[in-house]
C-alpha cells in the first residue's frame, strides 16, 4: 500500500521512509506512542496530505496523486476520530444521505420524500447491521456518543467501501460504548479490509489480525499482538514517549 512514505514540515520528518502493506480481507492497526506520526501516515493514506516521497497504491493502481474524492470512489473510505454525522437528521436520513452520494446523485434534500424512500429499504438494512433499528426515527444529535460512531459507520458503509479506513475509532468512548463498536467492527470486518489508528491496547489486541508499529515517525516492528508485545524496542518506545 505505501512504499518509502515520507512527509517532511520545513526539516522534520513526521513520517520517513514508511513501508506499509495490508493484506485484503485482514484488520490491521496502526499503533504508536504520542508524536509517532501515526496520523500524519494516515492523512497521506486518505490524501489529505501530499507526500513529500514515496508511493501509495490500491489495488494494483498508484493512487499518489489522486485525491481523497477519486480513492474513495475506488472503494477506500475513511472514518474521522470526531464523528461526522448530521445532527438534526434522523439516522435514517443520515445513512440515506450517503446511499445517494454512492449512486451519484446530489444532495438533493428539496427532492419529495417519494423519490428519497426508495433509498429506504437499503438504509435500514445498514442501520440494522450496526444495531440502530430502534434509533431510526431519533435525530443523531440525540445520540449516545457510542451510537453516533455507530451511525458514522453505517454511513461510511452505505458507500461500498472494499478497505475501511477507521481513525481511533474509540477515541472518547466508555467501556460498555468500546465492547459494542469493537463487536461492531468484528462483525463489518467479514469480507472487508480494515485498517485503523487505535490508541486503546485491549482493542488493538482483539480485532488486529496484524499490527505496524510507528516510532518517531518510522516503523519499529510489525506482526501479531504476541509479537509486538514482547518486543523490547516496542516496550520501550511506549515507556519512554508514553501514549493514551
Amino acid at each position: 500500500m505505501a512504499k518509502g512514505l515520507s512527509k517532511e514540515f520545513k526539516g522534520f520528518f513526521a513520517v520517513k521512509n514508511v513501508d506499509l502493506s495490508v493484506q485484503r480481507g485482514s484488520v490491521h492497526a496502526l499503533i504508536g506512542p504520542n508524536g509517532a506520526g501515526k496520523t500524519t501516515l494516515f492523512n497521506l493514506l486518505t490524501k489529505f496530505l501530499k507526500p513529500s516521497a514515496g508511493t501509495i497504491t490500491y489495488e494494483g493502481k498508484d493512487i499518489t496523486a489522486r485525491s481523497s474524492e477519486d480513492i474513495a470512489r475506488l472503494g477506500l473510505v475513511r472514518s474521522f476520530q470526531i464523528s461526522a454525522v448530521f445532527g438534526d437528521l434522523t439516522v435514517l436520513e443520515n445513512v440515506r444521505i450517503a446511499l445517494q452520494r454512492r449512486r451519484g446523485d446530489s444532495y438533493d434534500f428539496w427532492r419529495s420524500e417519494r423519490v428519497l424512500s426508495e433509498y429506504n429499504d437499503e438504509a435500514l438494512e445498514y442501520i440494522e447491521s450496526v444495531g440502530l433499528s430502534e434509533f431510526v426515527a431519533n435525530r443523531a444529535a440525540e445520540l449516545s456518543y457510542g451510537r453516533k460512531r455507530a451511525l458514522e459507520i453505517a454511513t461510511t458503509l452505505a458507500l461500498s467501501p472494499d478497505m475501511l479506513l477507521l481513525d481511533e475509532p474509540m477515541a472518547g468512548m466508555g467501556q460498555e460504548d468500546i465492547d459494542r463498536i469493537s463487536a461492531l467492527i468484528k462483525r463489518i470486518a467479514e469480507g472487508r479490509t480494515i485498517l485503523m489508528v487505535e490508541h486503546n491496547l485491549s482493542v488493538v489486541a482483539n480485532l488486529s489480525d496484524r499490527i505496524t508499529v510507528l516510532a518517531r515517525g518510522e516503523v519499529l516492528a510489525e506482526g501479531d499482538y504476541e509479537t509486538i508485545a514482547k518486543s523490547p524496542e516496542v516496550i520501550e518506545a511506549y515507556i519512554g514517549a508514553g501514549h493514551d
